[in-house]
């Protein structure tokens, strides 16, 4: 080595396999892995997603988007599992899950909320609950209304002004909307928009999906989550079984 000169030393080949393993592994500890799910609307979501911590939004590792399925049920748990075995996780390097909480109907929504808190509470992780508008919404820039279907003909619907939510979400049937004229964009399903009303005939309609990296980018990950508080704005389809009348023959017991 040359008098004065920078002390370099020579670095075995086999060591840079653990060398980069470890900085790969250091990498991963400043950033938080994601499980991002919505079953509010006719789609199922699911994705895993890469958030750095230092950065607001996170890159999409693997991801499942099943449009109008109605197979929530079954098909939600079986795609978790095979998005971690495709990117080469298990269930244990999940940091955190972020499920869209509706608004949507009773049945498909609460398949996701109940699958996120279950694994929330098996995992100990945080589980974060968001608007499944909000993520809609974050994909378009302007004065955009996010409308999704409530079925019996109804529609759920949100105002936003560059991302922020400014009504809603309430639930109307589309042809009684009353829609402001500074509307720059709408998001619906196609055959729910061809029933809104004439006003909103010129307006650029969109049928936008809540995709995992943005339900992520609408969770704040800074706070505490709240507890998780569905979006129903309605009534349960489902109805309880009215009690059978007793019959003559048993006694009425006091106790």
């Amino acid at each position: 080595m040359a008098q004065g000169g920078p002390d370099v030393r020579f670095i075995p080949r086999k060591n840079w396999v653990l060398i980069t393993s470890t900085l790969k592994k250091r990498l991963l500890f400043l950033s938080v892995l994601v499980l991002a799910l919505d079953t509010a609307t006719p789609d199922l979501i699911v994705g895993l997603v890469r958030v750095p911590a230092d950065a607001a939004t996170g890159a999409v590792i693997a991801q499942r988007i099943f449009t109008d399925s109605r197979q929530h049920n079954e098909l939600l748990t079986p795609t978790v599992v095979e998005i971690l075995e495709e990117s080469g996780h298990k269930f244990a390097d999940i940091d955190r899950i972020v499920v869209g909480c509706g608004p949507g109907p009773f049945t498909g929504l609460r398949v996701g909320m109940v699958t996120a808190a279950a694994f929330g509470d098996a995992l100990g992780i945080p589980v974060h609950g968001v608007c499944t508008h909000d993520a809609i919404a974050a994909q378009l820039d302007g004065q955009v209304l996010v409308a999704t279907d409530a079925r019996r003909k109804e529609i759920y619907w949100s105002l936003y002004s560059e991302g922020v939510r400014t009504m809603g979400p309430s639930i109307v049937s589309p042809t009684e909307l009353s829609i402001p004229s500074r509307i720059s964009t709408v998001s619906i399903p196609e055959k729910l928009g061809q029933l809104l009303p004439e006003a909103v005939s010129n307006v650029p309609q969109v049928n936008m999906r809540p995709l995992p990296e943005y339900l992520v980018a609408v969770a704040d990950f800074s706070e505490t989550p709240e507890p998780l508080e569905p979006l129903y704005l309605r009534r349960p389809d489902a109805k309880e079984p009215a009690p059978k009348p007793r019959s003559s023959a048993i006694p009425e017991v006091e106790l």
